[in-house]
């Protein structure tokens, strides 16, 4: 049986979850049995406009993206929106809450007219999407595991549960027992509380749970007297693109 070919595309990102494909070490001979990748450009010069399957970093910052993003829609069987910036906005989705026109100037200054923008856009709100990374950066456990599903024609779906269920299941102590507020009660678990597990808090960067009262851990903000308005504030870092859609 043919071996699925497979590129990497990015749009406005730090390339930071291509870094963790291009880091993964021996797991990388285990993922490249399954597939040919024919385009990666930040481990490989070549080039190709025929592949099954497109994994996309990045978010939509341009019409030029858009224009970009459909061709490439066109051309694969399945596209992966691969990291917080492809699948929810990401940090860029930061200007969103800002007049576009005074982002320009301040970021180009006369220059300004030389660099049309568009408000920040994740992939899913431009085109189709098949399959969902989050995470800043991905976490590659949960990469490989999608991956594998792509690569079979297997629907995934990620779970609607908050990061809260997977660090009691590592048996964190919570970081509001130690004082600190942490997202999360309210994000969207995968990570296996990967930021947890190593001493830090969690950002959102996965993106606010569907059904946050039923499987968001309320309990834990009632808890602490943490107001829910709160939270969704700390969503802006990197959900903002799709939030303003849910505001129309």
């Amino acid at each position: 049986m043919r071996k699925k070919r497979v590129a990497f595309f990015d749009f406005s990102c730090c390339e930071g979850c291509q870094l963790q494909v291009a880091n993964m070490g021996e797991t990388l001979l285990d993922v490249l049995e399954l597939m040919d990748i024919v385009e990666f450009r930040e481990v490989m010069s070549e080039k190709s406009d025929s592949y099954d399957i497109a994994i996309v970093e990045g978010s939509i910052t341009t019409g030029h993206d858009i224009k970009r993003l459909k061709k490439i829609r066109e051309r694969a069987k399945a596209l992966i929106a691969y990291g917080s910036c492809a699948a929810i906005g990401g940090v860029n989705g930061m200007k969103n809450s800002f007049d576009l026109n005074e982002i320009q100037s301040y970021v180009y200054g006369d220059k300004a007219d030389w660099f049309p923008t568009i408000k920040t856009k994740a992939l899913c709100q431009v085109v189709d999407v098949d399959y969902t990374v989050y995470g800043c950066p991905v976490y590659l456990p949960e990469f490989v595991k999608i991956l594998k599903y792509a690569l079979q024609d297997i629907p995934y779906t990620v779970k609607d549960e908050a990061v809260c269920v997977e660090c009691k299941a590592n048996e964190n102590e919570c970081m509001y027992d130690k004082g600190i507020t942490c997202l999360g009660p309210a994000t969207k678990a995968g990570c296996n509380s990967w930021c947890i597990n190593n001493g830090n808090i969690c950002y959102g960067c996965r993106g606010m749970v569907k059904e946050t009262v039923r499987n968001g851990s309320m309990d834990v903000l009632k808890k602490y007297d943490i107001p829910l308005e709160w939270v969704l504030g700390k969503f802006d870092m990197y959900n903002k693109p799709l939030e303003d859609e849910v505001e129309k």
